[in-house]
């Protein structure tokens, strides 16, 4: 029995039950796929349930503002997915009158969708024998084949992904994406993988060279950033407060904030009083108190966020325009988010 034949028996008989494998429907396979990206799946699921039960059809999703999609995604992180998934949905509903593309050639156009999630919806929804290629992909192959190329390297990117066209099964492309996902997912994991079980066990090159704990191999990340962050948490005597929407092009884009001063390093109540921003956005009298007594640090792809929220409490505050009943309303940071969680169950 060949590579694709052992995987895809060995995933009828072990897959997972999830529903958006009991799909063909390219908008619910777009949307899982979407969600899946950088999410564990215990997690996806929750919010690919809410998303399609709130919009069971893109029209619905197209018809949605922006801030509500923001909202429902508040916890799954990488916002831009969010967005690019609102943007694809208002053009299908609205450009293509609601038919999804057939092919991965025409998928891949979409905003948002590059070649896994173009190769997953062709190959599920459309039966196209275009293989994917994940972190799930890369760690079976390397394993399996004992392949040293760094797979976030470009000589790797493209050696895998011809590797991967090679091996899918033209009969059973759905089936055998599947499984190889599903297979590295939980069997070829990627700590303590379970060998002792595994069907391709006997011609597996990273077991027969003891190289499982080593491979697959990514070059070294680049360095992370450290921000500092001082977010103004203000309060009025009429429980008013500051909220305000990001713009421009960063992670946080459409989401809302509590006025924000970033400083160089860490710093304690008197320096930020002295900031020109702190001077600027008060002019009266205020109390100042530092809700987290150790900075939270919120830890990103390629910055980790220092922050710090101070409560600010004033009589009044003409920019102060949102009432603290309805700030559960407005789509926040994760970072925001957890605090809001907090300060509530504390006040």
């Amino acid at each position: 029995m060949n590579f694709s034949n052992k995987l895809i028996t060995w995933y009828l008989q072990n897959k997972r039950d999830l529903p958006w494998r009991k799909t063909k429907n390219p908008y619910f396979i777009w949307l899982s796929e979407i969600m899946l990206q950088q999410t564990r799946v215990a997690q996806g699921l929750s919010y690919y349930l809410k998303f399609t039960t709130t919009f069971p059809t893109v029209f619905d999703l197209a018809k949605a503002d922006e801030s509500t999609v923001l909202k429902m995604w508040q916890g799954l992180g990488y916002y831009s997915r969010a967005r690019n998934l609102h943007f694809t949905a208002k053009y299908i509903a609205n450009e293509l009158n609601g038919e999804f593309p057939t092919t991965f050639s025409e998928i891949i156009k979409l905003k948002g969708i590059g070649e896994y999630t173009a190769a997953a919806i062709a190959s599920f929804s459309f039966n196209e024998a275009k293989a994917v290629v994940d972190g799930n992909v890369y760690r079976v192959l390397s394993r399996y084949f004992g392949i040293e190329t760094a797979i976030n390297s470009t000589k790797g990117v493209k050696e895998f992904k011809q590797l991967a066209d090679t091996l899918i099964d033209p009969k059973k492309p759905a089936d055998y994406n599947q499984a190889i996902m599903e297979f590295g997912a939980i069997q070829c994991k990627p700590k303590k993988p379970l060998c002792m079980f595994c069907p391709l066990a006997d011609s597996c090159v990273a077991l027969q060279k003891n190289l499982t704990e080593t491979l697959p191999i990514k070059e070294k990340k680049i360095k992370v950033r450290k921000r500092f962050f001082n977010f103004l948490v203000i309060k009025t005597d009429d429980n008013k407060t500051i909220l305000s929407e990001r713009t421009g092009k960063g992670i946080w884009q459409g989401l809302y904030q509590f006025p924000l001063i970033e400083s160089e390093k860490t710093i304690n109540k008197e320096d930020l009083i002295a900031t020109e921003e702190f001077k600027t956005l008060f002019t009266a009298e205020t109390t100042l108190s530092l809700i987290n007594q150790k900075e939270i640090v919120h830890k990103l792809s390629h910055q980790h966020l220092h922050t710090q929220f101070w409560i600010v409490e004033i009589k009044t505050l003409e920019k102060a325009t949102i009432a603290w009943a309805d700030i559960q309303d407005f789509p926040v940071p994760v970072l925001i988010a957890n605090f809001l969680e907090q300060f509530q169950l504390k006040k």
